[in-house]
Protein backbone atom coordinates (compact mmCIF):
# COMPACT_ATOMS: atom_id res chain seq x y z
CA UNK A 1 0.00 0.00 0.00
CA UNK A 2 1.47 3.13 -1.34
CA UNK A 3 0.01 6.26 1.21
CA UNK A 4 1.44 9.94 1.07
CA UNK A 5 0.60 12.75 3.21
CA UNK A 6 0.81 15.95 2.21
CA UNK A 7 1.34 18.33 4.40
CA UNK A 8 2.74 17.02 7.12
CA UNK A 9 2.57 18.82 9.51
CA UNK A 10 1.48 18.43 13.28
CA UNK A 11 -1.80 16.06 12.23
CA UNK A 12 -0.24 14.80 8.98
CA UNK A 13 3.29 14.44 10.79
CA UNK A 14 1.82 12.75 13.89
CA UNK A 15 -0.26 9.90 10.82
CA UNK A 16 2.72 9.77 9.04
CA UNK A 17 5.22 8.69 12.21
CA UNK A 18 2.42 6.36 12.95
CA UNK A 19 2.29 4.52 9.96
CA UNK A 20 5.98 4.28 9.59
CA UNK A 21 7.04 2.81 12.15
CA UNK A 22 4.75 -0.38 11.75
CA UNK A 23 6.65 -0.78 8.58
CA UNK A 24 3.89 -2.26 6.37
CA UNK A 25 3.05 1.01 4.50
CA UNK A 26 5.42 2.05 1.72
CA UNK A 27 4.91 5.59 3.60
CA UNK A 28 5.94 9.46 2.00
CA UNK A 29 5.54 12.66 3.19
CA UNK A 30 5.01 16.08 1.19
CA UNK A 31 6.88 18.83 3.60
CA UNK A 32 8.70 21.68 3.15
CA UNK A 33 10.87 24.03 4.56
CA UNK A 34 13.07 23.58 8.10
CA UNK A 35 10.61 20.62 8.76
CA UNK A 36 11.45 18.64 5.65
CA UNK A 37 15.37 18.99 6.31
CA UNK A 38 15.28 17.70 9.74
CA UNK A 39 13.18 14.85 8.34
CA UNK A 40 15.66 14.32 5.79
CA UNK A 41 18.74 14.31 8.07
CA UNK A 42 17.19 12.98 11.46
CA UNK A 43 13.63 11.20 11.16
CA UNK A 44 10.45 12.17 11.71
CA UNK A 45 10.49 12.16 15.72
CA UNK A 46 7.35 11.77 17.82
CA UNK A 47 6.81 12.35 21.57
CA UNK A 48 4.27 10.57 22.61
CA UNK A 49 3.52 8.97 26.26
CA UNK A 50 6.85 10.48 27.04
CA UNK A 51 8.85 8.55 24.85
CA UNK A 52 10.41 9.29 21.49
CA UNK A 53 10.61 7.35 18.47
CA UNK A 54 11.95 8.13 15.40
CA UNK A 55 10.30 7.05 11.95
CA UNK A 56 12.17 6.43 8.53
CA UNK A 57 10.06 8.22 6.18
CA UNK A 58 10.81 9.32 2.28
CA UNK A 59 10.02 12.57 2.30
CA UNK A 60 10.18 15.26 -0.60
CA UNK A 61 9.43 19.14 -1.59
CA UNK A 62 7.85 17.83 -4.60
CA UNK A 63 5.09 15.13 -5.03
CA UNK A 64 6.87 14.23 -8.90
CA UNK A 65 9.34 12.56 -6.87
CA UNK A 66 7.20 10.08 -5.38
CA UNK A 67 4.67 8.69 -8.11
CA UNK A 68 1.73 7.84 -8.36
CA UNK A 69 0.02 6.62 -4.67
CA UNK A 70 -2.49 4.08 -3.12
CA UNK A 71 -3.94 6.51 -0.75
CA UNK A 72 -2.82 10.33 -0.78
CA UNK A 73 -3.61 11.87 2.88
CA UNK A 74 -4.90 15.66 2.79
CA UNK A 75 -3.10 17.24 5.78
CA UNK A 76 -2.89 20.60 4.98
CA UNK A 77 -5.44 23.47 6.52
CA UNK A 78 -8.73 23.91 4.39
CA UNK A 79 -7.33 27.37 2.79
CA UNK A 80 -4.07 25.87 1.41
CA UNK A 81 -5.79 22.98 -0.72
CA UNK A 82 -6.86 25.09 -3.81
CA UNK A 83 -3.56 26.34 -4.28
CA UNK A 84 -1.59 23.19 -3.60
CA UNK A 85 -3.74 21.10 -6.87
CA UNK A 86 -0.84 21.48 -9.16
CA UNK A 87 1.49 19.93 -6.07
CA UNK A 88 -1.12 17.20 -5.58
CA UNK A 89 -1.85 15.98 -8.89
CA UNK A 90 1.54 14.01 -9.87
CA UNK A 91 -0.01 11.52 -7.03
CA UNK A 92 -3.03 10.90 -8.79
CA UNK A 93 -3.76 7.50 -10.49
CA UNK A 94 -6.97 6.13 -11.69
CA UNK A 95 -7.19 4.62 -8.73
CA UNK A 96 -6.05 6.70 -6.02
CA UNK A 97 -8.35 7.44 -2.99
CA UNK A 98 -7.84 10.80 -1.09
CA UNK A 99 -8.34 11.16 2.48
CA UNK A 100 -9.32 15.11 3.20
CA UNK A 101 -8.92 15.66 6.80
CA UNK A 102 -9.39 19.50 6.91
CA UNK A 103 -11.71 20.92 9.88
CA UNK A 104 -14.74 22.64 8.69
CA UNK A 105 -17.56 21.80 5.84
CA UNK A 106 -15.66 19.74 3.19
CA UNK A 107 -15.48 20.80 -0.28
CA UNK A 108 -16.96 17.32 -1.83
CA UNK A 109 -20.27 17.67 0.97
CA UNK A 110 -22.66 17.17 -1.68
CA UNK A 111 -20.81 14.74 -3.66
CA UNK A 112 -23.40 11.48 -2.85
CA UNK A 113 -25.80 13.84 -0.34
CA UNK A 114 -28.71 11.95 -1.56
CA UNK A 115 -30.40 15.30 -1.79
CA UNK A 116 -31.99 18.11 -3.94
CA UNK A 117 -28.70 19.54 -4.21
CA UNK A 118 -26.44 17.10 -5.37
CA UNK A 119 -23.22 18.02 -7.02
CA UNK A 120 -23.65 21.46 -5.76
CA UNK A 121 -20.10 22.97 -5.18
CA UNK A 122 -19.30 25.38 -2.18
CA UNK A 123 -17.86 28.38 -2.80
CA UNK A 124 -16.68 29.14 0.53
CA UNK A 125 -13.96 26.31 0.49
CA UNK A 126 -13.56 25.44 -3.42
CA UNK A 127 -13.65 29.10 -5.03
CA UNK A 128 -14.99 28.27 -8.73
CA UNK A 129 -14.73 25.07 -8.42
CA UNK A 130 -11.14 23.89 -8.75
CA UNK A 131 -11.07 21.63 -6.20
CA UNK A 132 -14.19 19.20 -7.55
CA UNK A 133 -12.78 19.19 -10.58
CA UNK A 134 -9.13 18.51 -10.50
CA UNK A 135 -9.62 16.23 -7.66
CA UNK A 136 -12.62 14.66 -8.40
CA UNK A 137 -15.09 13.76 -5.45
CA UNK A 138 -15.21 10.24 -6.58
CA UNK A 139 -11.44 9.86 -4.61
CA UNK A 140 -12.56 11.09 -1.55
CA UNK A 141 -12.83 9.48 1.70
CA UNK A 142 -14.02 11.80 4.41
CA UNK A 143 -12.31 11.96 7.75
CA UNK A 144 -12.88 13.45 11.22
CA UNK A 145 -9.53 14.55 13.27
CA UNK A 146 -9.77 14.16 17.12
CA UNK A 147 -5.68 13.91 17.93
CA UNK A 148 -4.51 16.91 19.63
CA UNK A 149 -0.92 17.27 18.13
CA UNK A 150 1.97 20.10 18.22
CA UNK A 151 5.10 20.56 15.98
CA UNK A 152 7.31 21.36 18.81
CA UNK A 153 10.68 22.33 16.31
CA UNK A 154 11.44 21.41 13.13
CA UNK A 155 11.46 17.49 12.18
CA UNK A 156 9.54 16.59 16.34
CA UNK A 157 6.31 15.94 16.75
CA UNK A 158 4.73 15.94 20.03
CA UNK A 159 0.97 13.94 20.90
CA UNK A 160 -0.73 15.34 23.41
CA UNK A 161 -4.06 13.34 23.67
CA UNK A 162 -6.05 11.55 21.19
CA UNK A 163 -5.51 8.74 18.38
CA UNK A 164 -9.39 8.50 16.38
CA UNK A 165 -9.48 9.28 12.85
CA UNK A 166 -12.69 8.93 12.07
CA UNK A 167 -13.35 7.40 7.82
CA UNK A 168 -16.09 7.57 5.86
CA UNK A 169 -16.94 7.44 2.45
CA UNK A 170 -19.54 10.41 1.43
CA UNK A 171 -21.64 7.85 -0.30
CA UNK A 172 -22.23 5.98 3.09
CA UNK A 173 -20.68 2.58 1.68
CA UNK A 174 -18.13 0.65 3.78
CA UNK A 175 -15.89 0.21 0.92
CA UNK A 176 -13.10 -1.42 0.55
CA UNK A 177 -10.75 0.84 0.10
CA UNK A 178 -11.77 2.61 3.43
CA UNK A 179 -11.49 -0.38 5.11
CA UNK A 180 -7.99 -1.44 3.87
CA UNK A 181 -6.76 2.01 5.13
CA UNK A 182 -8.58 1.76 8.75
CA UNK A 183 -7.05 -1.96 9.20
CA UNK A 184 -3.56 -0.33 8.46
CA UNK A 185 -4.49 2.36 11.05
CA UNK A 186 -5.29 0.24 13.81
CA UNK A 187 -2.35 -1.60 13.45
CA UNK A 188 -0.24 1.27 13.98
CA UNK A 189 -1.72 2.46 17.37
CA UNK A 190 -4.67 4.42 15.91
CA UNK A 191 -8.55 4.34 15.97
CA UNK A 192 -9.69 4.48 13.07
CA UNK A 193 -13.65 3.64 12.75
CA UNK A 194 -15.33 3.79 9.64
CA UNK A 195 -18.56 4.99 9.99
CA UNK A 196 -21.38 5.00 7.32
CA UNK A 197 -22.81 8.98 7.99
CA UNK A 198 -19.56 10.95 8.04
CA UNK A 199 -21.69 14.01 7.48
CA UNK A 200 -23.32 13.48 10.71
CA UNK A 201 -19.79 13.43 12.51
CA UNK A 202 -18.39 16.08 10.84
CA UNK A 203 -21.46 18.24 11.81
CA UNK A 204 -20.36 17.40 15.53
CA UNK A 205 -16.75 18.70 15.44
CA UNK A 206 -18.10 21.66 13.31
CA UNK A 207 -20.70 22.77 16.11
CA UNK A 208 -18.10 23.38 18.17
CA UNK A 209 -15.48 25.04 16.09
CA UNK A 210 -17.63 26.89 14.28
CA UNK A 211 -18.68 29.09 17.37
CA UNK A 212 -15.90 28.59 19.77
CA UNK A 213 -13.23 29.39 17.52
CA UNK A 214 -14.32 32.96 15.82
CA UNK A 215 -15.39 34.08 19.58
CA UNK A 216 -11.99 32.82 21.07
CA UNK A 217 -10.03 34.92 17.68
CA UNK A 218 -12.63 38.00 18.91
CA UNK A 219 -12.17 38.09 22.38
CA UNK A 220 -8.92 36.49 23.38
CA UNK A 221 -10.57 33.94 25.75
CA UNK A 222 -9.90 30.21 25.93
CA UNK A 223 -12.37 27.66 25.50
CA UNK A 224 -13.65 27.66 29.56
CA UNK A 225 -13.68 31.21 29.43
CA UNK A 226 -16.52 31.58 26.91
CA UNK A 227 -18.40 29.26 28.45
CA UNK A 228 -18.08 30.47 32.09
CA UNK A 229 -19.28 33.96 30.81
CA UNK A 230 -23.22 34.44 30.08
CA UNK A 231 -23.04 36.49 27.16
CA UNK A 232 -20.39 34.92 25.19
CA UNK A 233 -21.85 31.60 25.96
CA UNK A 234 -25.39 32.72 24.65
CA UNK A 235 -23.66 34.09 21.73
CA UNK A 236 -21.93 30.46 20.58
CA UNK A 237 -25.24 29.05 21.54
CA UNK A 238 -27.36 30.43 19.40
CA UNK A 239 -24.55 29.94 16.61
CA UNK A 240 -24.94 26.45 17.37
CA UNK A 241 -28.74 26.65 16.95
CA UNK A 242 -28.41 28.30 13.58
CA UNK A 243 -26.30 25.82 12.24
CA UNK A 244 -28.26 22.58 14.16
CA UNK A 245 -31.12 24.14 11.93
CA UNK A 246 -29.20 24.07 8.69
CA UNK A 247 -27.79 20.55 9.44
CA UNK A 248 -31.31 18.86 10.43
CA UNK A 249 -32.41 20.68 6.78
CA UNK A 250 -29.74 18.52 5.00
CA UNK A 251 -30.43 15.73 7.22
CA UNK A 252 -27.68 15.37 9.54
CA UNK A 253 -28.20 13.86 13.00
CA UNK A 254 -27.04 16.03 16.13
CA UNK A 255 -26.94 13.04 18.77
CA UNK A 256 -26.03 14.67 21.85
CA UNK A 257 -28.22 18.20 23.18
CA UNK A 258 -26.28 21.59 22.66
CA UNK A 259 -25.99 22.28 26.43
CA UNK A 260 -24.09 19.22 26.67
CA UNK A 261 -21.56 20.17 23.70
CA UNK A 262 -21.41 23.46 25.20
CA UNK A 263 -20.61 21.78 28.25
CA UNK A 264 -18.19 19.63 26.80
CA UNK A 265 -16.44 22.69 25.42
CA UNK A 266 -15.94 24.31 28.44
CA UNK A 267 -14.52 21.22 30.59
CA UNK A 268 -11.73 21.12 28.19
CA UNK A 269 -10.08 23.64 30.14
CA UNK A 270 -8.20 27.21 29.49
CA UNK A 271 -7.59 25.84 25.80
CA UNK A 272 -6.98 28.79 23.11
CA UNK A 273 -8.97 27.55 20.18
CA UNK A 274 -6.77 26.92 16.65
CA UNK A 275 -8.31 30.15 15.12
CA UNK A 276 -6.93 32.29 18.43
CA UNK A 277 -3.43 30.43 17.82
CA UNK A 278 -3.02 31.28 14.36
CA UNK A 279 -4.28 35.32 14.98
CA UNK A 280 -1.38 35.21 17.62
CA UNK A 281 0.81 34.04 15.60
CA UNK A 282 0.21 36.10 12.48
CA UNK A 283 -0.98 33.13 10.01
CA UNK A 284 -4.08 32.85 8.21
CA UNK A 285 -7.45 31.82 10.14
CA UNK A 286 -9.76 28.90 9.18
CA UNK A 287 -12.53 31.23 8.54
CA UNK A 288 -14.17 30.37 5.42
CA UNK A 289 -14.33 26.43 6.31
CA UNK A 290 -15.12 27.31 9.60
CA UNK A 291 -18.12 29.79 9.38
CA UNK A 292 -18.85 31.30 5.95
CA UNK A 293 -19.35 28.09 4.72
CA UNK A 294 -21.85 27.14 7.20
CA UNK A 295 -23.49 30.55 6.08
CA UNK A 296 -23.75 29.32 2.74
CA UNK A 297 -25.11 26.20 3.48
CA UNK A 298 -27.64 28.80 5.33
CA UNK A 299 -28.63 30.42 2.24
CA UNK A 300 -28.89 27.48 0.03
CA UNK A 301 -30.90 25.65 2.42
CA UNK A 302 -32.90 29.22 3.23
CA UNK A 303 -32.36 28.87 7.44
CA UNK A 304 -31.24 32.47 8.79
CA UNK A 305 -28.17 32.91 10.62
CA UNK A 306 -28.05 36.44 11.95
CA UNK A 307 -25.60 35.19 15.07
CA UNK A 308 -23.46 33.81 12.30
CA UNK A 309 -23.74 36.53 10.06
CA UNK A 310 -22.59 39.05 12.74
CA UNK A 311 -20.08 37.17 14.08
CA UNK A 312 -18.39 36.38 10.29
CA UNK A 313 -18.66 39.84 9.51
CA UNK A 314 -16.69 40.82 12.91
CA UNK A 315 -13.89 38.07 12.91
CA UNK A 316 -13.14 38.60 9.46
CA UNK A 317 -12.85 42.31 9.67
CA UNK A 318 -9.81 40.80 12.06
CA UNK A 319 -8.39 39.01 10.12
CA UNK A 320 -7.89 41.36 7.63
CA UNK A 321 -6.74 43.96 10.05
CA UNK A 322 -4.00 41.93 11.23
CA UNK A 323 -3.20 39.94 7.66
CA UNK A 324 -4.82 36.71 8.41
CA UNK A 325 -7.09 35.98 6.03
Amino acid sequence: MRVTVFGAGAIGGYLAAKLAVTGSVDLSIVARGAHLEAIKADGLRLIEGGKETVAQVRAASRAEELGVQDYVVLALKAHSLAPALGGIAPLLGEGTAVVTMQNGVPWWYFHKAGSALEGTRLNAVDPGGAIWERIGPERVIGSVVYPAVEVDAPGLIRHVEGTRFSLGEPSGEKSERATALAREMVKAGLQAPVREDIRSEIWVKLWGNLSFNPISALTGSTLAAIVADEGTRAVARAMMLEAQAIGESLGVRFLIPVDRRIKGAGDVGEHKTSMLQDLERGRPMEIDALVTAVQELGRLTGQPTPTIDSVLALVRRLAIERGCY
